[in-house]
């Protein structure tokens, strides 16, 4: 693999660190989880627009859809039923995600991995051998459990074990592999929306794919020297940290991690803990980017992609043809972000892309009130190309940006006494969001009409002046040393981590390790 190089510790050593092939082969495992959360997203929004499965668990939104010129065509899918199907699983991602904070720090981010693997498992067999709308429901609970533990478990595992000089990129692996499976997802819904009656069967249970790459992944992987230092065994992370730093010289960061897993072990509530004024620039920020996020409208775009062109007048076929470009657009660009993030860095590739989604969502905004009429049956073929071009523009400014620092920023900044915790407010926050944007979309989308992409643009202003004035730079900083390089010099947010004010919760008569030649035992 690639040569060493060193990054520079505030202490002034340095952290030695090859590209080696276990962090390589960890990190795609890994980022195995960003795969069955992709297909999930992609695989519904394909399915709910195929006739055989409305007919047999949504009746209603089949007859309404039968009915040429009666029913608006924003307003052909405006279903509460059909929307808990897409959102049902974000809502039990959103519960989840609190047990997977206790398996993240008590079990190991590894065996979070392997439990949302099994969840995943389970909710592709109860989804695949559907026989009604609750046992559709069921399955789609249990992959939201999935997503929780995996959402919670994987951007850390990413982040505590790539070397910092490539953090960034290899956080990233874990949304590449979220638009690979949307991408996927389009393509099967593309094919298997021409077998009939039970296409829909398959599509769902082809999840299994990548639920079981999951589950065999973090059977192999190991786990981070962070997590199993923070566990009390020192030795055997010390030893995980050469073999994945490719070298002996481990010294300075072992002690580093060591430090920040001595402060972690004093933390006896990690949730009171996180409410606490040092920590508040990171769980205002976690918790904006979760929200801005999903109110860049790209959900909308991307669960009901194959809906909405099939609401804008395209034929079926092509609506899952456009649905598979944007997720190939998805794909390619993900890997741009891969490449610039830790070379142009964080805040460069976020106001960039809010300039590209604002301008394509206008556009798209101008040609639907122009173009579409409520009762069309099509759009012309220049404008539905210019359409599902500017959401390809959409889309790519997204998958650089948003889509992967929206996750990567959060999983690096939360010093490690906090950090499970911070990752599932994260998670949460996101979840929750994104369950309100997937069970209200239809119904915007039928009363805004093409003001529902001008709505969109208007928090992407919003979130591109917070990120211009209150977003600091991440890039290239050890993650644990983010506290006094990045926050105590941010012109803003040095004012509450400068103070380090209420340690109440850490309680400073426990025992500690003698951390000495590797010993574990307590000191009196």
């Amino acid at each position: 693999m690639a040569g060493g190089f060193a990054v520079s510790a505030g202490s002034g050593t340095q952290f030695e660190a090859k590209i080696t092939p276990i962090v390589i082969m960890s990190c795609i495992m890994a980022a195995t989880g960003g795969l069955m959360f992709g297909y999930d997203v992609g695989i519904s929004g394909g399915v709910t627009s195929m006739d055989d499965f409305l007919r047999k668990f949504f009746p209603k939104v089949y007859r309404k859809k039968q009915e040429k010129g009666l029913e608006s065509n924003y307003c052909k899918y405006d279903n509460q039923d059909l929307q808990l199907f897409t959102s049902s699983l974000y809502l039990a991602g959103l519960t989840a995600t609190f047990f997977a904070s206790y398996t993240t720090r008590r079990l190991g981010r590894r065996l979070t991995m392997l439990i949302a693997g099994a969840f995943f498992i389970a909710g592709v067999i109860f989804n695949g051998a559907a026989q009604d709308l609750g046992m559709l429901i069921v399955g789609r609970i249990l992959l939201g459990c999935g997503v929780g533990f995996a959402n919670q478990a994987v951007p850390l595992f990413l982040s505590e074990i790539a070397p910092t000089r490539i953090r960034g990129g290899l956080n990233i692996l874990f949304q590449l592999n979220v638009t690979i499976g949307i991408l996927f997802a389009n393509l099967i819904n593309y094919g298997t929306s021409k077998i009939h009656p039970w296409g829909w069967r398959l599509s769902l249970a082809l999840a299994g794919i990548p639920a079981i790459l999951l589950t065999i992944g973090s059977l192999v992987v190991v786990d981070t020297p962070n997590s199993l230092i923070e566990r009390g065994k020192l030795e055997e992370g010390k030893a995980v940290l050469k073999r994945i730093r490719g070298t002996d010289n481990v010294e300075p960061e072992f002690n580093e991690i060591l430090e920040a897993s001595r402060i972690a072990q004093q933390v006896k509530h990690p949730f009171r803990n996180l409410l606490k004024r040092r920590n508040r620039p990171q769980l205002i920020i976690a918790i904006l980017l979760q929200i801005f996020q999903q109110f860049t409208g790209i959900n909308a775009i991307m669960f009901y992609a194959p809906v909405l062109f099939n609401t804008l007048g395209f034929k079926n076929d092509a609506s899952l043809y456009s649905a598979v470009i944007t997720g190939a657009v998805n794909v390619l660009s993900t890997v741009v972000s891969i490449y610039c993030v830790d070379r142009v860095g964080r805040r460069a590739l976020l106001l960039e892309a809010g300039v590209q989604m604002f301008l394509s969502q206008v556009i798209i905004a101008v040609i639907l009130g122009i173009k579409v009429t409520d009762h069309s049956d099509n759009l012309s073929h220049g404008y539905a190309i210019l359409v599902v071009v500017m959401v390809c523009v959409f889309v790519s400014s997204f998958a650089w940006s948003w889509g992967p620092l929206g996750w990567l920023i959060p999983s690096e900044t939360f010093p490690l006494e906090v950090r499970s915790a911070g990752q599932s407010v994260t998670v949460c926050v996101n979840l929750l969001f994104t369950f309100v944007i997937a069970q209200a979309f239809l119904s915007m989308l039928c009363h805004f009409k093409y003001g529902i992409f001008i709505f969109f643009a208007a928090w992407v202003v919003i979130m591109s002046i917070f990120v211009l004035f209150f977003l600091p730079e991440t890039k290239n900083i050890p993650i644990e040393e983010m506290t006094e390089r990045v926050w105590k010099k941010h012109w803003f947010w040095k004012r509450y981590v400068d103070d380090d004010d209420d340690d109440d919760d850490i309680d400073y008569n426990e025992p500690k390790k003698n951390y000495s030649n590797g010993a574990t035992e307590l000191q009196p």
